[in-house]
């Protein structure tokens, strides 16, 4: 009991009337980190995974567009050589009629079996490589004959494929060629010198470009012909470039290389 007259307790402690007063208080324990952390710390996950996919996509660059490159090379020579040695141990193949080549045989899947040379783009197209096929891992090692397609110098159509980027690049500058060009194909049995007419742009579901007589289905053929192909634009594949020509000149290899060409200079 409070005395009238005096003043009340300034605080409930219970020092004036000898009772102690608890007064509970809440602990807090610890907290998480604020939000601004958790922030910073997602967003520094994701720009690490960014990092981290920009590094793979940069090594993935360097590969399609230099190291393939490199690699193709060095399958490409060791092609090259296989083919020259393979004509050095056996013998040439001889015409029935004089000067003019013989004829090969249908070359097992995979086998280099003639050389193909444009000086247009004679840095890239110069003893080049033909191999039977056009798989991807053909044409990692030089061009590839469409297997259905005529031999060279045969009557039909003669049609090869390269690519444009990446794995050597051998008909990279394809676009580089013009109406008149001379290609000339190397084998065992002869030279055949064919001259380029036309180019068209199509689809690669466009196969009749490679026809005996092309976009002609059930036509006899009657011409030797030649069909260059190719991816376009050059980094990309929907659609295809081709190049037609048709054949001028066979001679016999006993004759020699045609003027300006020198078969060891690649």
């Amino acid at each position: 009991m409070v005395p009238v007259g005096t003043d009340p307790p300034s605080r409930l402690d219970g020092s004036e009337t000898g009772v102690t007063v608890i007064i509970p208080v809440k602990v807090s324990g610890p907290s998480g980190p604020p939000q601004g952390d958790r922030t910073r710390r997602a967003v520094g996950v994701v720009g690490e995974v960014f990092i981290t996919l920009g590094v793979l996509l940069l090594l993935l660059c360097v590969y399609q567009l230099w190291w393939t490159n490199v690699e193709s090379a060095k399958a490409t020579d060791v092609v090259r050589d296989e083919i020259s040695s393979e004509w050095e141990t056996t013998p040439v193949i001889k015409s029935a009629t004089g000067g003019k080549p013989g004829t090969i045989a249908r070359p097992a899947s995979g086998k280099g079996f003639a050389f193909l040379y444009i000086p247009r783009i004679n840095d890239k197209v110069w003893r080049l490589p033909v191999i039977q096929g056009t798989s991807l891992s053909v044409l990692a090692e030089g061009a590839g004959h469409y297997t259905s397609s005529a031999l060279p110098g045969q009557v039909g159509n003669f049609a090869v494929a390269a690519h444009r980027a990446t794995h050597n690049e051998p008909f990279r500058d394809i676009d580089a060629i013009k109406p008149g060009d001379k290609v000339y194909v190397e084998t065992k049995a002869g030279w055949y010198t064919y001259v380029l007419d036309r180019y068209k742009i199509v689809k690669p579901t466009d196969t009749w470009v490679i026809n005996p007589v092309p976009s002609k289905t059930k036509e006899t053929p009657t011409k030797a012909l030649i069909t260059l192909t190719t991816c376009n634009p050059r980094w990309a594949s929907y659609e295809r470039w081709i190049w037609w020509g048709h054949l001028t000149k066979a001679t016999a290899k006993s004759d020699g290389p045609p003027d300006g060409i020198n078969p060891r200079s690649a």
